[in-house]
């Protein structure tokens, strides 16, 4: 068993971190947050808006704040977005303070889970395909080095991947009631 205050999501956009996420919580019994909603709750502007007001850098600067906000809390699933492991000390509060889960997602899959979606900033040019590969090949090592338990979405539907995950967190993860 590996205790740990909080449950953590880590995958790339359209790995399914939001709606699965939602049904862990309930499971679990834990309150679901999701780090992107939080940053939009926080800044009062849409994620489209920050990127276009502040860029990127911007962006994640008010993701690092937000998310370390969110992970001092216990008794969370926290769905994180897909770059927030792209910021050392990020990576270093995700480990800290959860159980880290990787949803794992090919970039075919990604594709299609996400050919109607607008509103993600770095997808907005022409060759999505290629940004969604070079997003991988940059983040997989991250997530992997993350991870205490790997789920490739692919194959599964949001109930099916559910039903998996229960069951080996149930094998691996202890819930810590207290704070540390």
């Amino acid at each position: 068993m590996n205790p740990a205050p909080n449950l953590i999501l880590i995958g790339p956009m359209g790995a399914g971190k939001t709606c699965i996420g939602r049904r862990l919580a309930e499971r679990f019994t834990l309150d679901f947050v999701d780090a992107d909603q939080a940053i939009v709750d926080s800044t009062g502007a849409s994620i489209p808006a920050i990127f276009e007001h502040s860029g990127e850098a911007g962006f994640r600067q008010h993701e690092r704040q937000v998310l370390h906000a969110l992970l001092d809390g216990h008794g969370q699933l926290v769905s994180t977005g897909g770059g927030a492991v792209l910021d050392p000390d990020n990576r270093a509060a995700i480990a800290r303070r959860g159980f880290v889960v990787y949803l794992r997602v090919s970039v075919p899959a990604q594709l299609e889970r996400l050919a109607r979606d607008r509103g993600r900033p770095l997808l907005q040019r022409p060759d999505r395909e290629q940004v969604l590969h070079d997003m991988a090949a940059a983040r997989d090592p991250l997530y992997q080095g993350l991870a205490d338990l790997t789920l490739d979405t692919d194959l599964y539907t949001p109930a099916e991947a559910t039903a998996q995950l229960v069951l080996r967190l149930a094998a691996q993860w202890q819930r810590q009631e207290t704070p540390e």
